[in-house]
């Protein structure tokens, strides 16, 4: 029996039908053996909007066939890079056609406001995939010289095979994108599991994926519990590499299990706790709005939010009411009102986890500048709470919150700057404002994470490179360097002329 098909109807008035079962083949399809659900739960309202098929590890195991089927039939190997490149302008194309449903689909799953879901999220999906369309009939190996007279070696860049692609809940829509675009690119096929906090928009790409025109098993989603999908794709003998977004804690456990299983590729996007440094030369109004939005933007839930800021000490005052006022300027509220810059934390328990550690920060002794106080009413909202007077040692400098939680200190020297934005496990994002190149220069080559931004914060480009130092990952996404992730590289040695003499 074919699970239903659920029509969701937006504060906008616009109808959003959605097919609720797996995705696998190209058809929507039931569980093979299990009557589990996962509900989807608007942030903004606590309401449930639908309930979709959960899988099983038995379900994960028909997708990787499927995505076998077709990695060994009509992908891989067998298909041109102009098809690919032209199947995957094809799916750009059509989320850029339903780029206003998807953008309030999105808000209501994972309750970031519809027009930062739609113009920067689906907008910035849409230029990934069109950029990796670019790569697709571009793949090229070297020739290599060995002996002239007798042989010659050359390499094929070959697609890994089949990808478990496992994204998290606080970009959707773009994670789906920065997975799937490099992947497809190299021809290799993919099954996907989105969280079971945000299943839905990745239910409805799959309808695209079918009116693109791509073949059935190329891409397959499969919503799924992570200790059920995703540990099955990690441990899958079938799966020839994993790439996952999300937590330190669950990047070891799929690193362990891809170990033990088939030793099969990984690439880990995990946790930061990234810093923001301020220096006297800076240019404060621009830096204060910066920092603003590496703590506030998309509600904290980003592993490269700025969540440390440390002010030079000559302008500490000066600097923390500038930032202070900019954070309370930003509107926190109802993602279908355009006012909104900001909407709730996913879930109830990410909710109860920031407020924790508000709670923690309260408790330890440090000071609330703004925010730190619950809202009542319906809805998991956390007003951004900026605290000063930070020890080293408290959880909220040490730990990744994964909301508006900002801890704010202080430094005399540039040497002291370095070593506290550093004293991290995490190395994923950093970055600092200062009108001296030197400086620039001299700190964003001292500063140990993937990404370093100067007088900016958070920013992406498609064609950059992103990833991260110490445990905040291995591998890298967005840029030519992320084809490297769904590349085997094979060596071919080619004897035209050497005779073997025998016995040796």
């Amino acid at each position: 029996m074919s699970p239903p098909i659920v029509t969701i109807k937006t504060p906008s008035g616009l109808e959003i039908k959605l097919q609720t079962g797996l995705f696998i083949n190209n058809e929507f399809v039931g569980s093979v053996d299990s009557d589990a659900v996962i509900e989807s739960v608007n942030p903004s309202t606590e309401d449930v909007l639908c309930s979709v098929v959960a899988a099983s590890a038995a379900d994960i195991d028909k997708a990787v066939a499927a995505a076998r089927e077709a990695f060994n039939t009509t992908w891989g190997k067998n298909v041109t890079g102009w098809e690919r490149a032209r199947l995957i302008n094809k799916l750009a194309d059509l989320i850029e056609r339903d780029a206003q449903l998807l953008g309030e689909l999105e808000c209501l799953d994972n309750g970031k406001p519809v027009k930062i879901a739609r113009d920067f999220d689906i907008g910035d999906s849409v230029q990934c995939l069109r950029y990796y369309a670019g790569f697709a009939d571009k793949v090229t190996g070297q020739t290599i010289e060995v002996d002239n007279k007798t042989k010659w070696a050359f390499t094929r860049h070959e697609p890994i095979g089949v990808c478990g692609q496992i994204i998290p809940w606080n970009y959707p829509i773009n994670m789906w994108a920065w997975k799937v675009a490099p992947a497809l690119a190299m021809g290799c096929t993919i099954v996907m599991k989105p969280s079971e906090l945000t299943p839905l928009s990745a239910l409805k790409l799959s309808e695209l994926v079918v009116e693109a025109g791509f073949p059935p098993g190329v891409i397959n989603t499969v919503p799924s519990l992570g200790p059920v999908g995703g540990a099955a794709l990690a441990a899958h003998l079938d799966v020839d590499k994993v790439a996952f977004t999300g937590s330190t804690a669950t990047g070891r456990k799929i690193m362990e299990a891809a170990a033990k299983s088939n030793i099969k590729k990984v690439s880990l996007e995990l946790g930061g706790k990234s810093p923001h440094l301020v220096f006297a030369s800076a240019d404060l109004e621009q830096a204060a709005r910066w920092a603003a939005l590496g703590i506030t933007y998309n509600s904290g839930q980003d592993c490269t939010a700025g969540s440390r800021v440390y002010i030079e000490n000559s302008i500490y005052d000066k600097f923390l009411a500038l930032l202070v006022s900019k954070v309370e300027e930003l509107s926190i509220g109802d993602g279908f009102d355009d006012k909104n810059g900001g909407g709730p934390v996913v879930s109830k328990g990410q909710y109860d986890r920031v407020w924790s550690y508000i709670e923690s920060g309260k408790n330890e002794g440090a000071r609330v500048a703004t925010g730190g106080a619950k809202r009542t009413g319906k809805g998991f909202y956390v007003d951004p709470t900026i605290f000063t007077d930070i020890r080293p040692d408290m959880r909220i400098v040490k730990e990744e919150i994964f909301g508006p939680v900002l801890a704010v200190g202080r430094f005399d020297t540039e040497a002291e700057a370095i070593a506290l934005a550093n004293a991290t496990n995490y190395g994923l994002g950093a970055g600092l404002h200062s009108s001296d190149a030197s400086q620039c220069m001299r700190v964003s080559n001292a500063l140990e994470a993937g990404s370093v931004w100067i007088n900016q914060y958070n920013i992406l480009s498609n064609n950059v490179p992103f990833g991260g130092f110490k445990q905040s990952g291995i591998g890298r996404e967005l840029g030519s360097y992320a084809l490297e992730e769904y590349t085997s590289v094979k060596a071919v040695h080619w004897n035209f002329g050497e005779q073997l003499d025998w016995p040796l």
